[in-house]
């Protein structure tokens, strides 16, 4: 009674009637009449109602602000994320409905709590949860919540694929994939230009070349022209049409029959200074070589009266001939493109150059560079090996070695090969397959899709040569 009494005082008084002391005997009567104990009664009710329905409003209005972050997603890329009820404390919810996940290429399961799905478009997107909570009575409308859902666009979209100038004097394809026989082996090549150029509608600089010689041996030949130089590539073509064109020379075909005597020699151990004499010709005829491509560019840069730098490109290539005792391979190398062969059963990577890197990048070097020829280091350049058998003799430019190798010490390393072609076979995001086999009709639109390979921040053209 003392708790009606004191919420009918309470009522009086925010009205201005105040009970006085002589009243009291009088105000308890009247709170005992039977109509003002109904009234009381029904006020109590009514209390209890009003406090029941603001923790109602109240408890909606918690959700309804409530912040949930969920992780964000990426456009075409498989998406699972948990949202759970129960982590939220949305214990409470009598029922639920979620709207606009499918809109976004998403659904919402309620048996493993998780969003999953393949998102389809990419923003500051929202879906809703409309709910209701305890003590709403049943025909209560659903309330609403929305919730961010951040969704990444997909990096490759962000990348247009502009055609280059075909009426530019110096304009070549933007990729160039072929598989073709050569000598008792098949090469397959391909040289792409890269996402950084394709999406300003610039060119490939990159390039490459081989060639049957008619005297059994055989050139690969890879060139990277520099980004910075505007008619790189140009450099790179004609660098690789002027190694194969010295040695189709028919005074060099000839000077190459020397190499028959000196490769007997070598594998039998007869004749004093083989190996000197090796190393003397390996230097001579690739060296030739090499500064013949340097005068070829520099002459055409004469000719066009711009500057040798804009020309500037690596250069790298390998001849190869089977002889009896096994295959002879002989190299050159200036910049940064990698030559490597592997064994037979793939267990060991023999490098055929070293490559121009520096602190920061900034070691690369160019055939156009007069000082090559002079530094101490140009003998260093060459290589020859005999070796019984290979399985793959590699070329690549940069575009394929650092997002593959990274850094130029895993090149030694066989793991990284096999790695490498293990990525070839499949082994990587886009589960794309490059089946290295003669009898493959589609093997040069494998390794076209292949070379699309995505990874962050490396968008350079890219060369890859594959004798096997």
């Amino acid at each position: 009674m003392a708790e009606a009494k004191q919420l009918v005082t309470d009522l009086f008084k925010s009205n201005g009637i105040i009970i006085p002391e002589h009243r009291m005997k009088l105000f308890d009567h009247f709170l005992q009449e039977e109509q003002n104990l109904a009234i009381l009664h029904q006020l109590r009710k009514n209390q209890e109602q009003l406090m029941a329905n603001w923790k109602t409003e109240d408890r909606i209005a918690e959700i309804v602000q409530q912040p949930i972050r969920i992780p964000n997603a990426t456009v075409g890329k498989p998406y699972a994320a948990p949202f759970d009820f129960e982590k939220y404390g949305w214990n409470d919810l009598v029922a639920f409905r979620i709207e606009g996940l499918e809109a976004l290429g998403l659904t919402y399961s309620a048996e493993n709590n998780q969003i999953t799905g393949v998102p389809t478009q990419s923003g500051d997107l929202k879906f809703s949860v409309f709910f209701k909570v305890e003590g709403q009575p049943e025909e209560a409308p659903f309330h609403q919540k929305e919730i961010l859902l951040i969704i990444n666009p997909d990096p490759k979209g962000l990348w247009k694929n502009l055609a280059s100038d075909r009426n530019d004097p110096y304009w070549k394809e933007d990729e160039v994939t072929l598989f073709a026989p050569l000598g008792d082996r098949h090469l397959l090549v391909s040289s792409k230009r890269g996402r950084s150029h394709a999406t300003v509608g610039s060119f490939r600089e990159d390039d490459f070349a081989f060639k049957e010689l008619p005297n059994g041996w055989n050139v690969v030949v890879v060139s990277d022209g520099a980004g910075s130089a505007k008619l790189s590539r140009k450099g790179s073509a004609l660098a690789c049409a002027g190694v194969v064109s010295y040695f189709l020379d028919p005074a060099s075909v000839e000077s190459m029959a020397e190499f028959d005597s000196l490769v007997q020699q070598h594998a039998s151990q007869t004749g004093e200074d083989t190996q000197k004499n090796l190393n003397r010709f390996v230097y001579n005829t690739l060296g030739k070589a090499a500064f013949q491509v340097h005068k070829q560019l520099e002459s055409f840069a004469k000719a066009q009266e711009v500057p040798l730098k804009e020309l500037s490109s690596t250069l790298i290539f390998t001849l190869f001939k089977k002889y009896d005792v096994g295959y002879a391979l002989l190299s050159f190398g200036v910049g940064d493109c990698p030559i490597a062969v592997l064994n037979k059963d793939v267990t060991e990577v023999t490098l055929l150059n070293w490559i121009d890197v520096g602190e920061f990048g900034g070691g690369t070097r160019f055939i156009t560079m007069p000082e090559i020829f002079q530094n101490e280091k140009f003998s260093t350049r060459f290589g020859f090996k005999l070796l019984d058998d290979f399985s793959y003799l590699i070329m690549m430019s940069d575009g394929i070695y650092d997002p593959k190798f990274v850094v130029e010490a895993s090149l030694p390393d066989i793991a990284k090969w096999q790695e490498f072609l293990a990525d070839l076979q499949g082994q990587n995001e886009d589960k794309t397959t490059v089946e290295l086999s003669t009898k493959n009709p589609d093997i040069e639109a494998q390794l076209s899709k292949w070379m699309d390979f995505w990874s962050p921040g490396n968008h350079d053209d890219r060369t890859l040569a594959i004798v096997f």
